[in-house]
């Protein structure tokens, strides 16, 4: 989220065609978009959420292992942990959309925050190095607020006493928080995909702050 490239994907509703990520989908080649983006600053300074970042990260996964997103993800994470059905939405030219558009059952994304508060191991064995884990959850970059970012997880200090707090952030308010000092995972669905990011933001802080905290604290 550090290109240092012209993007806005936060600003702009999701429906809205003037917003990178919706203009990024629309165009014929989704990588020559991103990569065409005007530079706006050095590289690796300033977090600018970028879903085109998350489409070459995806793209360079695919190449790598020769899989789909979704096999891959099956294959290596998703299947070892006895995951029931998932889906990914694909692009016009048929690709899997990395930055958006993947499905989980509840209970499947509560397991993956229960494998990241052990250290990557799930019933016994680990499915995620715990040095990448380790890396992947440290501070890279700061947002302007109380957040700061890691590889694709926001970091913040939790109120009420649940100290440090490693969340996922999804279109429409899903939520995965994994709060290591409280022992705690939560992970949050919701349906807010028409509603700002500040609504999102606010309906999935009440839940947590004023009904899961209190009861667990």
């Amino acid at each position: 989220m550090t290109m240092g490239v012209e993007w806005d994907e936060l600003t702009l509703p999701y429906p809205d065609p003037r917003n990178s990520e919706i203009a990024m989908e629309a165009a014929p080649d989704r990588y020559r978009y991103v990569l065409s983006c005007p530079i706006v600053g050095p590289p690796g300074e300033k977090w600018i959420y970028n879903g085109g970042a998350t489409a070459l990260l995806g793209y360079l996964i695919t190449r790598g292992t020769g899989a789909s997103l979704p096999d891959y993800a099956r294959r290596v994470l998703l299947d070892p942990m006895g995951a029931g059905p998932s889906e990914w939405s694909h692009g016009n030219d048929g690709e899997t959309i990395a930055a958006s558009g993947m499905r989980l059952r509840p209970r499947d994304l509560l397991n993956i925050g229960r494998m990241v508060l052990a250290n990557g191991i799930w019933q016994g064995r680990q499915i995620v190095p715990a040095k990448w884990l380790e890396q992947s959850t440290t501070q890279s970059v700061v947002i302007d607020g109380p957040f700061g970012y890691g590889w694709h997880w926001y970091l913040l200090s939790s109120p009420d006493g649940a100290g440090r707090t490693i969340g996922a952030a999804g279109w429409g308010g899903q939520r995965l928080y994994v709060m290591p000092a409280a022992d705690l995972v939560v992970a949050i669905n919701c349906g807010n995909y028409w509603k700002s990011g500040a609504h999102q933001r606010r309906v999935t802080d009440v839940l947590l702050k004023e009904l899961v905290l209190p009861a667990v604290m």
